[in-house]
This record gives C-alpha cells, structure tokens and sequence, in this order.
C-alpha cells in the first residue's frame, strides 16, 4: 500500500467513523459507559432526604451541624483497545482482510469514546508488542490509531494475547473498559484474562473469515497457516474432509465461547463479509438494559 492510497484510506475511515458515531453509536456507547464510580465534590450542609451514610463526621463535629460529603459520576473513561495485528490477521478470502476490520472497528470505537469525553490507548500486539498509544483525547490521536493499524508491519510471527492483557495490567490501576480485537488463533492466554476481566470491563470481539469456517468445492488446495508456515493438502471435492474442517471450526469457536462465557467476558463474533453495525448496535442496547436493571 502507498502512502497515497494509505491516507485515502484513512480519510474514508475517518468519515465513516465519524458518521457513525453521530447517527447510530453514540448514544449507546453512552448509555453503557457513562463512568465506573464516584468521585468526591464538595461537603455541604446536611438537607432532608440526603443520605446518612454520606455524613461527614469531622465537619460536622467542628462545624456542630450535621454535613455530607458530595459526590458525582466520574465521568471520564479509559478506553484500552487491544488489536491483534498477527501474521492471521491479514489473511482474507473476501474484500476486507481482519486487520482491516480490526482497525475499522478501533477507530470506530474510539470516535465514540472521544464523543463521550474519554480517553483512548492502544495495544497493537502479535506474539509481542508491536505499538503502545498511552490513552489520550482528540482527532489526529484517533487518526493516528487509524494509520498506525492499517499501515501496521508486525515483526511478531505469532499470536499472545497474554502479552496485550499482562501489559493492560500493568498500566493502569485504575478499572478501565477495554476492548480485545482477535481471531484467537492462540492458546495459553485464560489467566491473563481473568486477572484483567477481574478488574477491567473487558468485551472480546473475535473476527473470522468465511474461509476459515469452511472450504469451497474446488479441488486439491494447500493450506497454509500464516503464522507457523505449514501447509497441508486437501481434497475439497471430498466431502468427508470438508466436513472434518467445518466440524473443527465449530468446535474452536464453541471452546472460545466456553472460555470467555466462563470468566465473565462477553463477545461479539463477526465476519470479515458481512456488516458489523447490527452486531455492535445489538451488544450496545442489551448492555445498557443490563445497566438499567441494576441501577
């Protein structure tokens, strides 16, 4: 990609973000993330209907009259975006290759975020980490996640998706909410998860490509996997091996949702060739009736 069609790119992506976001996203992503905790105000004086729990006993010792502490909603957000950027990301048997929905969806999710006055970090990562933006607000940071995701060259030939999640540990204190964008072609990473989905609103939106749930009737091919290199033959006119492969598939993604399903992370399963809009917009508005139930 040159750097031209790199920036039309960019360009058409910042447009369509920023469309969507104004017409479908934002009020959801709002109504889900409207801040995580109080944060304290101010003491005033004691009035009927204030809760007791909020006095505060010192002033009101020295002052002789009862006061409460005053809190409000913390309003600001940290959003972490964690994006697989592997070797199996830019595999692709339709028009969209996984990376590039993987940056369509960051971008679009950090558009929301600075709509609602949060502050967005990235975590690109491979079998490593590739690229770390500490969180901040404003229009050329989200530009930039946009050209740093399409324009990413990892030097990792894998994928940890531990090494995204033990890193989100360490940079923050702080409960954030974050979003891990992958195809999970990797194993070992369930205890980082769970440490982080302990502290963190962690959401996982696993990409995958229709090739990879199952094969075309098209003869012998070779398939090679992208990140060990080995390739293996197979006879797509048989319908046995066709099968086997589609059976294989179900039962990865079926493992994925049990593991996720288990530590509390929910996901958002989605196909490089169909539209992720009704997908998020269904996991938005179930996400904030949950939160209305529970105010």
């Amino acid at each position: 990609m040159t750097q031209e069609e790199l920036l039309a790119r960019i360009r058409r992506l910042q447009i369509r973000a920023r469309r969507l976001v104004r017409l479908l996203f934002f009020g959801e992503y709002h109504s889900v993330f409207r801040g995580r905790g109080l944060e304290f105000s101010e003491v005033r004086e004691y009035a009927p209907g204030d809760d007791v729990r909020f006095i505060d006993w010192n002033v009101t010792a020295r002052m002789g009259a009862p006061y409460v502490k005053k809190y409000v909603e913390e309003r600001e957000l940290l959003l972490y975006l964690l994006v697989d950027v592997s070797p199996s990301s830019a595999f692709s048997s339709t028009a969209v290759t996984k990376r590039e929905l993987a940056a369509e969806l960051a971008t679009l999710l950090a558009f929301a975020a600075d709509a609602n006055n949060d502050k967005t970090g990235l975590i690109a990562f491979s079998d490593r980490v590739e690229l770390f933006l500490p969180p901040k607000k404003g229009m050329q940071h989200m530009l930039r996640i946009a050209r740093d995701l399409l324009g990413m060259r990892p030097r990792g030939s894998g994928t940890d998706l531990a090494v995204a999640l033990d890193l989100l540990m360490r940079l923050t204190k702080r409960p954030s909410v974050a979003f891990l964008i992958s195809d999970f072609h990797a194993r070992g990473y369930e205890p980082s998860l769970r440490l982080a989905a302990q502290k963190h609103d962690i959401t996982a939106i696993s990409l995958t490509d229709p090739r990879e749930l199952e094969l075309p009737r098209v003869g012998l091919i070779s398939l090679r996997d992208p990140e060990t290199g080995a390739t293996v033959l197979v006879d797509t006119e048989d319908k046995r091996q066709r099968a086997r492969y589609a059976a294989a598939a179900a039962e990865r993604a079926a493992e994925r949702r049990r593991l996720l399903a288990g530590l509390g992370v929910e996901e958002v399963a989605l196909r490089t060739d169909r539209s992720y809009i009704q997908a998020l917009l269904t996991f938005f508005k179930a996400r904030a009736r949950r939160r209305r139930a529970v105010a």
